[in-house]
């Protein structure tokens, strides 16, 4: 009598990872975003509001396991409107199309009555300044003759952040940073991402933007502090509500959502830091 052959086992890493298709996955996604950034703007644009549109859902969704109630038609609406005028206009249109949709959210959740009021209507403020307000500024940074090699920089400090500490965690990692919140992310990591972060955004500012080496540093420093902050906000999340990913769309990654809670956390900062140490080439 034969034994049924064991189901294969997919090639993960110490951290969990389904290593392969984590890869595939994440050049396949960055080929997309660099060919429609360099050849058609416009089409990076709808990229982000389709990955911000799919973040919401995800959100909302994992939000109602915990009984919140999103109000996912005036989030969705207003959001992709004022991702829009951040990019065709300017930023203080969008500040207005972002209050105007704080009120219809309220509105929007009224008929429904007072039992958990607060809850849903703050869950929307938080989905829409969470997520869209923060990837306003990355279709912002288009704003400039060189605006595609900032968001360059950025995604490239945010991804070099992620690798490197993945990396130096695997290996090296002994001393846990926040054990209550992500277990896997250490001190040795945190290391490994401040490095990579550090060198590869140096060499994207001072080769496509002409900067300076100081303000690479600056903004690799910055990127990898906002990275692992939003990492392990987007872990609290998930605990508090009790999930372990956000979604599935993604192998080896889990949801969208999880892939931009670094990046959503790191935009304005990157934004700022091109904004006032790069001049506009």
């Amino acid at each position: 009598m034969t034994s049924e052959p064991a189901a294969p086992v997919p090639p993960s890493g110490r951290a969990g990872r389904d290593l392969s298709a984590a890869i595939g996955v994440g050049v396949g996604l960055v080929a997309v975003v660099l060919a429609s950034l360099f050849f058609v703007k416009d089409v990076f644009v709808l990229v982000v509001a389709l990955a911000l549109t799919v973040a919401v859902l995800e959100l909302s969704k994992a939000l109602s396991t915990a009984g919140i109630k999103v109000p996912v038609p005036p989030v969705l609406v207003g959001g992709l409107v004022m991702l829009g005028v951040a990019y065709f206009d300017e930023m203080e249109t969008a500040a207005a199309v972002l209050a105007l949709t704080v009120l219809a959210t309220l509105v929007y959740r009224l008929p429904r009555g007072a039992d958990g009021f607060v809850r849903d209507a703050t869950s929307g403020v938080f989905c829409l300044a969470y997520l869209f307000l923060m990837g306003s500024f990355v279709v912002r940074m288009l704003d400039n003759p060189d605006g595609a090699w900032r968001i360059v920089a950025f995604i490239v400090a945010t991804i070099a952040s992620d690798i490197g500490g993945y990396a130096a965690g695997v290996f090296f990692g002994r001393h846990p940073m926040a054990p209550t919140i992500s277990p896997k992310k250490s001190w040795e990591g945190f290391a490994g991402s401040m490095l990579t972060g550090i060198v590869l955004s140096t060499l994207v500012v001072v080769l496509a933007l002409h900067g300076e080496v100081w303000v690479g540093v600056v903004l690799g420093a910055a990127a990898v502090i906002m990275a692992t902050v939003g990492d392990l906000c987007e872990s609290l999340i998930k605990r508090d509500i009790g999930v372990k990913d956000m979604g599935t769309i993604l192998p080896g990654h889990g949801g969208v959502m999880d892939r931009l809670d670094s990046l959503i956390a790191v935009a304005p900062v990157a934004y700022l830091v091109l904004y006032l140490l790069v001049p506009v080439a």
